[in-house]
């Protein structure tokens, strides 16, 4: 088993890593950056989401190409991170959220590796699309670090790069949304598709437009991120230390 990280905002590296190996890898899709490293002696992918210079944003993101790298680097199973911004009361700035379902509302992005073009139709299954396993893990290593988890978030995926208006929160709400953000799909159905258990740990940065007055701007969850990921390195080293393989059915759809 092989591990990736996917950074999203603020975390652009894994701090209390080793010195890592960067290279460009190569897919069907286009080249995807990465960087090999150690995080508690397992080798480990890190891929930032956004570049390692935060120069590519959200709608612009190749997600089909950085899943496939990975799958090309024998990576099986993914943790991720998401700065997000909140509609649940229950889920203040500074809270850390496992996702556990997702509304789309993207437009303009290449979705899925199955768009025909090899002559066959498939249907993946995302009952639950982010890995029941590793959310398991994902629990247990907070608990061992002392850190607050919040078991279940339903995630909203705008297609950005601007930010909400309060009526779009508004409807989200009305739909069960619970944090919203512009990057966990199509990442975690890529990811799906290629056979591989991914888990996505949400960090609330702000509190969503029409929640609150404040103007939601760009820098200050930029920033917010910057104070609260090493709370978010220190939780997926821990659960990275603490995995246990399956054969988990994320995985084994893909057999057939």
């Amino acid at each position: 088993m092989l591990f990736a990280i996917i950074g999203g905002t603020g975390l652009y590296r894994m701090d209390d890593a080793a010195p890592g190996e960067r290279l460009t890898v190569d897919t069907l899709y286009g080249p995807a950056q990465v960087e090999r490293i150690g995080v508690g002696g397992s080798r480990v992918v890190f891929l930032p989401r956004h570049g390692f210079e935060h120069s590519v944003p959200p709608h612009r993101v190749n997600y089909r190409a950085n899943i496939a790298a990975l799958k090309e680097l024998g990576v099986t199973n993914i943790l991720a991170s998401a700065a997000v911004g909140s509609m649940a009361d229950g889920l203040p700035p500074g809270s850390l959220a496992l996702l556990t379902q997702f509304l789309d509302f993207t437009r303009d992005r290449a979705s899925t590796f199955f768009d025909g073009e090899s002559g066959k139709v498939v249907h993946v299954d995302v009952t639950d699309p982010y890995c029941p396993h590793l959310r398991g893990e994902l629990q247990a290593a907070a608990e061992t670090i002392g850190e607050k988890l919040h078991p279940e978030a339903i995630y909203v995926c705008a297609e950005g790069p601007r930010f909400e208006t309060p009526a779009e929160i508004h409807m989200f709400r009305q739909l069960g949304g619970d944090l919203v953000g512009m990057t966990s799909v199509p990442e975690v159905v890529l990811a799906r598709e290629a056979g591989m258990c991914y888990a996505a740990v949400a960090i609330v940065t702000n509190w969503a437009a029409g929640v609150s007055t404040a103007p939601v701007k760009h820098g200050e969850v930029s920033d917010f991120m910057g104070q609260h990921t090493p709370r978010v390195r220190a939780l997926f080293a821990q659960a990275i230390a603490d995995h246990r393989e399956i054969d988990c059915t994320c995985r084994s759809w893909a057999k057939g």
